[in-house]
């Protein structure tokens, strides 16, 4: 079967049932797409700070499509198989002033660029496709596992829908475990479905806290089914292997609170403080290195008034011991 293609440049801004088809396919078929990063081409490999103010917002998380799948009509699924994943030789994650978990407590905007070390697809380990130095000097090695950020297919609502939140037909669901050899079931609202992606990761943690993950251009291919005998898909599902292709320890700080998301803050706030303390970075480094590795994991939700989130980093990212003056 012929592998189908949309171009970079058949992208949209909005989720939006009136947006022509870049293209149509039948059920079953390959299609791939040519993805910019969630900047829409705004930052580059040799970007500073400084581009970060004149960050046009409006341009930001673009998705490539719509695909229009033959066959599709509401209350059908549509079946995503990722089958590839290819990411750029190089990506960013930022602190951008405003925006992220702990927004209040970092104004200032920071940009970190990094070169990435995709595998060949025949060299890549289980559940790992390369990797990139967040701290080569420290030690601290972040592995690849790249995915879309951005999946998703058009709501019956008229109108045009922002990309940034995600929806009950997808979006903007940021979910690390839809790597190559995922899939991705979502409600059909519809007719043809309208499947766009976009918003390539090479890595990101759980909660992807700052608001950034490692963002990067991507090629993403999957196959595209339309399913008839799934009714109970109102939001996206996905069948998905750990992420960790391998046994892992994890070092995790806790947030209790009685407000869930006042707990999440905290579980990432401990965590800044233990990679500040133990392992010398700057405040703004750690927040980072939490949105791009760590991932939030909700421990406790019954025992009433109070709830326990974590925040867990692998311990396979610090290849050094650390060093830090006392």
């Amino acid at each position: 079967m012929s592998i189908h293609a949309v171009k970079r440049s058949q992208s949209h801004l909005a989720w939006d049932n009136s947006i022509p088809p870049a293209i149509r396919v039948p059920s079953g078929s390959t299609v791939s797409f040519d993805c910019l990063d969630a900047s829409n081409g705004q930052i580059t490999a040799t970007s500073t700070a400084a581009a970060l103010a004149t960050l046009v917002f409006a341009q930001l998380d673009q998705v490539n499509g719509p695909v229009h799948v033959a066959g599709a009509a509401p209350g059908d699924t549509l079946r995503v198989d990722v089958l590839d994943v290819r990411v750029a030789n190089w990506g960013w994650t930022a602190l951008i002033p405003g925006f992220g978990l702990l927004a209040d407590e970092f104004p200032e905007p920071r940009l970190k660029v990094l070169t990435l070390h995709p595998h060949a697809a025949e060299d890549a380990g289980e559940g790992e496709y390369g990797y990139a130095w967040f701290d080569e000097e420290r030690g601290m090695r972040v592995p690849l596992r790249p995915f879309a950020g951005e999946m998703g297919v058009a709501p019956a609502e008229p109108g045009a829908h922002s990309t940034i939140p995600p929806y009950a037909t997808g979006g903007n669901v940021d979910t690390r475990h839809l790597t190559k050899g995922s899939t991705v079931f979502l409600p059909v609202q519809v007719e043809g479905a309208l499947f766009s992606i976009g918003d390539g990761h090479a890595a990101q943690g759980d909660g992807e806290v700052c608001g950034t993950a490692i963002e990067t251009p991507m090629n993403v291919t999957v196959r595209l089914t339309v399913l008839k005998d799934k009714p109970y898909v109102k939001t996206p599902h996905f069948l998905a292997r750990s992420p960790h292709g391998r046994e892992e320890e994890f070092y995790c700080t806790t947030g209790v609170d009685s407000d869930i998301r006042e707990a999440t803050r905290a579980a990432v706030r401990h965590m800044i403080a233990f990679l500040v303390a133990e392992h010398g970075l700057a405040r703004e480094e750690a927040y980072m290195l939490c949105s791009v590795a760590g991932d939030l994991k909700m421990h406790e939700v019954v025992d009433m008034p109070n709830y326990v989130i974590g925040m867990m980093l692998p311990k396979s990212i610090f290849t050094k011991t650390p060093e830090v003056a006392p």
